[in-house]
């Protein structure tokens, strides 16, 4: 049977879990019946950074994006999947979000780090990887 410890470290991850992996389910989920134009929106917005997306059609493109939502979101809201393995699939795909924020014009304001008006919504995707390193040295605590 699990400890004390284990107990209380589950108790601690249980709200970041929940309210993060409820997000990326519900965002996962909402893109799955998109229609051609917001898929070739949301293509070409990945594109601006990483631009072998451009390779993909953009109905498989916004499959693959739904795909890598639902998964997130599963290793946030199914228990037994260790806060570490949830860690690093939430920070991965943080990342890769920052990456949008940091190297699309117009996301940040001229010389800054601060978002404009339009950075707003990837600029908290900085709070998702805090979430994920968290659960990540939650994790590897939950191992020593």
């Amino acid at each position: 049977m699990a400890s004390g410890s284990a107990w209380r470290s589950a108790a601690r991850q249980l709200p970041l879990r929940l309210t993060v992996g409820s997000f990326f389910l519900n965002s996962g989920l909402s893109k799955r019946g998109a229609d051609e134009a917001t898929a070739e929106r949301l293509q070409q917005f990945a594109v601006t950074t990483y631009p072998f997306l451009g390779r993909l059609d953009a109905q498989k493109f916004l499959r693959l994006l739904s795909a890598g939502e639902i998964a997130v979101a599963t290793t946030l809201l199914v228990p037994v999947i260790p806060a570490a393995v949830a860690g690093v699939a939430l920070s991965a795909f943080s990342v890769g979000t920052l990456g949008l924020y940091l190297n699309t014009p117009g996301m940040r304001r001229e010389g800054s780090l601060r978002p404009t008006e339009q950075g707003t919504a990837l600029a908290k995707d900085v709070w998702m990887l805090g979430i994920g390193v968290s659960l990540i040295a939650e994790g590897v605590k939950e191992h020593l």
